[in-house]
């Protein structure tokens, strides 16, 4: 196994082309998701199956008028976004895969951040305004009308939530600080303040408890790219530690093409196969707890699961890379592009 990869590893263009391909990929599915179910657009299955590319089931009846339009249309687009990346990869040669590895953990790094900051802003907002709802205060401050439809999940979470998603994305594209640092002190902060309204002042609320859910989730899932760029993930075994170098290049590489990468797909394919799956259905129906005035962010959570797998995609991507830049560093010193 490692005479293979330190012949493959002699073809930096086709790791690297692999690299992007793949992550592109993942990020082309996500789109094509939001295509279907937000845009109503056919999306690249039904579009394959349309030009039989794929065999149809018995309830497909073929696309017609703007739906074959949109199909073309997605898939010119997408095909170019394809050229263009394989493009790049060959007239930027000169790059080693160390680089490019460094280049997808940053990927995912601004992915991590832009989630961080989001529950954030999000968490404390929809906290904020689920006490201000629950103790009769809201009405006073922005009216009848809006605070009935700050009652309806799909109100909040278009014109609150997303808004704040936005500018939490502003947020990470500005600093490069990742937030579960801030995000753990929260919900110490959040989980002690439930203690101390309880025991002491026997008050406690459905959104308090949501709260420390919401932000308890997000670092677990979130800080796993994190993790995974700086080795901090416990390794359940009592070999790896003994490994050589190469050894451990080996078994990272393998790991990561069939065991890291098939875990992010299998979460991506089953969360979104249909409008009823378990990523796609409580996005769509902006998905409440029943808790009675809770917070309205349960939707939110199963989102998590997304960029979960994506961050994580990239990540594995950047680790594979990274362990085959062993083989080439073993054979020549300066092929990491740093000449």
């Amino acid at each position: 196994m490692i005479g293979f990869l330190e012949k493959l590893a002699n073809y930096p263009r086709v790791l690297r082309g692999f690299a992007v391909t793949a992550t592109i990929a993942v990020v082309l599915f996500l789109i094509d998701n939001f295509l279907i179910y937000v845009l109503g657009w056919p999306g690249m299955g039904q579009f394959f199956t349309h030009l039989g590319v794929f065999a149809p089931d018995k309830t497909f009846k073929g696309l017609q008028g703007n739906a074959v339009t949109q199909g073309w249309i997605q898939f010119l687009s997408f095909s170019a976004i394809f050229v263009a990346a394989l493009v790049w990869v060959k007239r930027t040669s000169f790059r080693g895969l160390i680089h490019d590895a460094d280049l997808y953990s940053a990927i995912a790094a601004f992915i991590v951040r832009a989630a961080f900051w989001s529950v954030l802003l999000v968490g404390g907002v929809d906290m904020l305004l689920s006490f201000l709802r629950v103790e009769g205060f809201l009405p006073a401050i922005v009216g009848e009308d809006l605070t009935t439809q700050l009652g309806r999940s799909i109100f909040r979470g278009t014109w609150v939530h997303y808004p704040l998603i936005g500018i939490a994305i502003v947020i990470a594209l500005l600093t490069r600080s990742l937030g579960f640092i801030w995000l753990a002190l929260m919900i110490v902060g959040a989980e002690f303040l439930i203690v101390i309204t309880r025991f002491v002042f026997s008050y406690e609320q459905a959104f308090m408890g949501d709260l420390v859910r919401f932000w308890y989730a997000a670092l677990f899932l979130f800080a796993s790219a994190y993790t995974l760029l700086n080795d901090g993930h416990v390794r359940v075994d009592v070999l790896y530690a003994g490994f050589t170098k190469q050894g451990k290049a080996v078994t990272n590489s393998i790991g990561s093409l069939l065991l890291g990468l098939p875990i992010c797909w299998t979460i991506l394919i089953l969360g979104t196969s249909s409008r009823g799956s378990i990523i796609v259905s409580p996005l769509l129906s902006f998905e409440i707890s029943q808790s009675g005035y809770g917070m309205y962010t349960k939707y939110l959570m199963a989102g998590y699961l997304m960029i979960f797998a994506l961050s994580m995609a990239i990540q594995f991507v950047s680790l594979f890379l990274s362990n085959m830049a062993e083989f080439v560093e073993d054979s020549n010193p300066l092929a990491d592009g740093s000449s």
